[in-house]
């Protein structure tokens, strides 16, 4: 496991750099999960449509009633930009527009004690554990998860289209 540091702040208290859309700070991303704010900008997401959340192209199910996702929301003004800039988005994600989006659970690795009483990992599931699991205490988390069940999805010109409309 490696270590994850901050870049450095401007003037402005903004971060500084090019970001690495594939290595989101796991601090950052539990803090925008725990707090459904903007991935980018860390403002608020709800819009009168629901919450923003972003997905590859070929990444989830649509038709599915329920999506995992460890992708924090975006707020309407970084939606475009995160969807230009990511390259696993391909600028062309498929937007959940979520009336709701309740935390579900952790991504991580379960840890043990081997037989000289030290830690050592003991598995790295593919799936989420949800919170409730008899393992959850032994997992060390390095992504939260929500659960999106009531969304609809769109396309991002849609997206835009939308939002101006449903404000007025």
């Amino acid at each position: 496991m490696g270590t994850v540091g901050f870049n450095p702040v401007d003037a402005h208290k903004m971060p500084t750099g090019k970001p690495q859309w594939k290595f989101m700070h796991p601090c950052w991303q539990m803090l925008t999960m725990q707090t459904l704010r903007c991935q980018v900008c860390s403002g608020p997401v709800r819009t009168p449509l629901g919450f923003i959340f972003l997905a590859g192209p070929k990444d989830e199910d649509p038709t599915q009633p329920r999506i995992h996702t460890n992708q924090p929301p975006v707020c309407p003004k970084h939606a475009r930009a995160a969807a230009a800039l990511c390259p696993h988005l391909e600028r062309n994600p498929m937007v959940f527009l979520a009336r709701s989006a309740p935390l579900y659970g952790v991504h991580g690795t379960l840890c043990g004690l081997n037989a000289n009483n030290e830690v050592h990992v003991a598995a790295q599931p593919k799936l989420a554990l949800p919170f409730g699991h008899p393992n959850i205490p032994t997992m060390l988390a390095s992504q939260l998860i929500r659960r999106l069940s009531s969304f609809r999805v769109v396309g991002m010109d849609e997206l835009m289209q939308e939002l101006p409309a449903k404000a007025s």
